[in-house]
């Protein structure tokens, strides 16, 4: 079934390992996405303050809490449907805990993705905690798939492009629908878009959240899907969207 090239996004409320059954095969061009980490009992056992700090930190939500085995488990079948799903070369790029990089490329790899890097989004802003005690943490990692190929869309228009950038965390103009506990700014889901996608193109985000990815896809002539199984955050999510810039035309699959 083909994309309308009139439609801007569909999102889709529901398990991303069940609803990504309904998209077709070979049909999207980037998937761009942040899953959980895993790292959630990790983070329970440390010193950090952050459930005082930040009213809204992710391991209280508990989605990040569960067992590594199942966690893997569940994180091969994401990128098998992936593989599935991408267009030949198409591209795959997820945020991930420097935890945790490992157990995804191998799991990326055994399902036909080749791994091409490791980089690192620096925030300019780190909430600055135990300041006194230790480093604070300022950067997060992400890493950069090819989908059966070993190069696919990179806009760099032959500028030099490193495998860091740096912006501030998300700022609260961008949270006035609702907050989400790992929630991305635009700016940054933006630049990877921007790069390793053409105008017209699909992009992905089975793991929505409150929809940045979304609404720096859409802000740039791509088109979305986005899957999110959180009622509150998919409510976030479809405000942001339907909000911006006016956009409110909807993917048909």
């Amino acid at each position: 079934m083909e994309y309308k090239a009139e439609k801007k996004y569909k999102l889709i409320k529901g398990d991303c390992l069940l609803s990504m059954r309904s998209i077709p095969d070979n049909s999207v061009d980037l998937i761009l996405t942040d899953p959980p980490y895993n790292i959630g009992k990790f983070m329970q056992n440390r010193q950090a303050n952050l459930n005082r700090m930040r009213q809204n930190f992710f391991v209280g939500a508990g989605w990040d809490n569960g067992d590594y085995t199942e966690w893997i488990k569940n994180m091969s079948l994401f990128f098998k449907e992936s593989h599935r799903v991408l267009k030949k070369k198409g591209t795959l790029l997820t945020f991930m805990s420097a935890l945790k990089v490992e157990s995804i490329v191998d799991v990326a790899n055994a399902a036909g993705f080749y791994y091409k890097t490791t980089g690192i989004w620096h925030k300019t802003n780190p909430m600055p905690r135990n300041m006194n005690l230790h480093f604070v943490n300022s950067n997060e990692s992400w890493i950069y798939f090819i989908n059966d190929g070993k190069t696919g869309t990179f806009n760099n228009e032959g500028k030099l492009e490193l495998d860091f950038i740096q912006t501030s965390v998300t700022p609260n103009s961008e949270k006035k629908y609702g907050k989400h506990p790992t929630q991305k700014p635009v700016a940054l889901m933006k630049h990877f878009v921007r790069l390793l996608s053409n105008e017209g193109d699909i992009v992905l985000d089975p793991f929505m959240g409150s929809g940045s990815t979304g609404v720096a896809t859409i802000g740039i002539d791509r088109r979305f899907i986005g899957i999110e199984l959180s009622e509150k955050y998919f409510d976030i999510a479809r405000k942001r969207l339907t909000n911006t810039n006016g956009i409110q035309q909807r993917l048909d699959i």
